[in-house]
């Protein structure tokens, strides 16, 4: 072995009391709710097939209209993106948890989570409850609300929201109809 040798081998050798490097400390675990909870998956498209047939039906003459009257394959594919995006609450499932913290939806392309404190009134109907961040009724609660769907358990959302939130709103929002 050379001197070069002995000198590029000792530049690489570790020393005796070499430690590794420390790792990167992991996140906390979310804290979990400790109280009731209540979860459920809404799933429209299995609720009323014939509905469901009917909505498939139109968006599929939309695809041939658009392609008849444009003789492009590229808007016609365009038209069924836009239709099927639309409705893509209403053809895969969403599920939803509520518990002590506030409500979470999942659907296939995000999980949404607010807690309970930015909420101050809500409105149920017959298919879900919006929940608003405004006391009182305003034109921009559709957007900055959140919408949860009832799967055959009105009462029992409908009560979990009345206990974070309080009473309900008896007068619907501007433009809606009960």
């Amino acid at each position: 072995m050379t001197d070069r040798d002995r000198r590029d081998s000792s530049q690489t050798e570790l020393p005796l009391n070499h430690q590794p490097a420390p790792q990167p400390e992991q996140p906390a675990p979310k804290p979990v709710a400790t109280g009731p909870s209540l979860e459920w998956v809404s799933h429209p498209v299995k609720r009323s097939p014939l509905v469901s047939l009917a909505v498939t039906v139109f968006i599929v003459a939309c695809c041939i209209i658009t392609y008849a009257v444009t003789e492009s394959g590229w808007f016609a594919g365009l038209a069924l993106a836009i239709l099927f995006g639309t409705l893509a609450k209403f053809y895969f499932p969403t599920k939803y948890r509520m518990d002590d913290r506030g409500v979470t939806v999942k659907t296939m392309t995000q999980t949404l989570t607010k807690e309970w404190k930015l909420f101050r009134s809500f409105y149920p109907d017959k298919n879900g409850v919006l929940l608003s961040p405004f006391a009182e009724p305003s034109r921009l609660e559709n957007f900055r609300g959140m919408y949860v769907m009832y799967e055959g358990n009105r009462d029992e959302v409908v009560s979990f929201v009345r206990r974070h939130i309080g009473e309900e709103d008896t007068e619907p929002p501007k433009g809606e109809t009960p």
